[in-house]
């Protein structure tokens, strides 16, 4: 049980952390401290995965004895396959993450650019298909902001999605998506092409500082947008901050206050200035390029299309699936694995 599992490094890597712990003057550097214990936590959850997929070999083994002559035992045996490989899969993934960052919560924002009213249905689609996905993985999601569309779909959502290895996971969607589709907006039933963009920046804590001069900020606040009932908004809570420096921008509206809406918006703005930085740090700025690029034809990472045939096609890794739907409703950890091997695999030759 090596490769990516590996339990007995993983054990000494336990060990090592738990002895930290045990000093006396560990909590003295709080910073440190809390990286520690993260990342304890991380390796106890490893090497619990490690032992469930032990457990689940062994059923399996004695399943397989009674398979060929007990239909139950053969279908359970089916079943405890699929569920195994699902887990080697997952615990294959985990192991291609090793960014000081990876295992961070993720903030995202989805934009819709060129394409008009299909370009913010498609923004729409986006958004639910990422909440689809962090359903499937049981990560928590909490919608920060979302502009609705003119028409239909949105302009803009930015929200928060908590889990292990969230950002790390959700880093290689950055940047922009592109759909082809027969308009459900055009009357002549004409095939359009339109785009969003996702941008992604990991949730950092309050022990990590980032540089904030209350000079380099425009605080803007503005009525919120919601729903209606009880729960609209009656007073200007909503808050939007511009970075004046790099001109990044971010709102927060469905907060019950102002002063949370700004607390919020806040941690949003030093997470992605905090991403920013981590780029130049690297001094491979490629990525994040290419999440700013304009959000039309020549710059997308992934195509869906829809029509005249069928087909999710990642234009970096070349991965391809015709299942569109399954996709669309959040069944895109092969895309992320895919595009976390090519990445390996292009620094590894670099």
């Amino acid at each position: 049980m090596g490769g990516f599992f590996d339990a007995p490094r993983k054990q000494a890597e336990l060990e090592k952390l738990e002895k930290q712990i045990s000093d006396p003057e560990f909590w003295n550097d709080q910073e440190k401290a809390q990286k520690v214990v993260q990342q304890r936590s991380r390796i106890e959850k490893a090497l619990e995965q490690q032992k469930n997929f032990e457990t689940g070999v062994s059923d399996a083994e004695v399943l397989f004895e009674f398979a060929a002559e007990d239909p139950d035992s053969a279908k359970d045996l089916h079943t405890l396959i699929a569920k195994l490989e699902e887990q080697v899969s997952e615990a294959q993934t985990q192991s291609l993450l090793s960014g000081e960052t990876d295992a961070n919560n993720a903030i995202c924002s989805i934009q819709s650019g060129a394409g008009g009213t299909d370009a913010q249905d498609f923004a729409q689609m986006l958004l639910r298909m990422y909440l689809r996905w962090a359903e499937r993985k049981g990560f928590k999601v909490e919608i920060l902001d979302e502009q609705a569309g003119s028409e239909a779909g949105i302009k803009s959502a930015t929200f928060r999605i908590e889990g292990e290895y969230a950002y790390g996971l959700l880093a290689t969607e950055a940047g922009v998506h592109r759909l082809v589709r027969i308009s459900p907006f055009n009357s002549g039933g004409s095939r359009e092409t339109s785009f969003a963009s996702m941008f992604v920046s990991p949730e950092i804590d309050e022990n990590i500082e980032v540089d904030i001069q209350d000079k380099d900020l425009r605080i803007d606040t503005y009525r919120s947008s919601g729903a209606g009932g009880q729960h609209v908004n009656v007073t200007d809570s909503a808050v939007r901050i511009t970075h004046l420096p790099t001109n990044i921008v971010v709102t927060c509206q469905n907060q019950r206050s102002q002063l949370q809406n700004r607390a919020v918006a806040m941690q949003v703005l030093r997470s992605k200035l905090y991403e920013v930085e981590l780029e130049k740090r690297r001094a491979d700025a490629a990525d994040l390029e290419a999440t700013k690029m304009d959000i039309s034809f020549g710059s997308q990472i992934r195509n869906y299309v829809l029509h005249p045939y069928r087909l999710v096609k990642d234009t970096r890794t070349k991965f391809e699936v015709t299942d569109v739907d399954a996709v669309l409703d959040g069944e895109i950890d092969d895309f992320i694995k895919e595009f976390l091997l090519y990445k390996k695999g292009v620094n590894s030759e670099s």
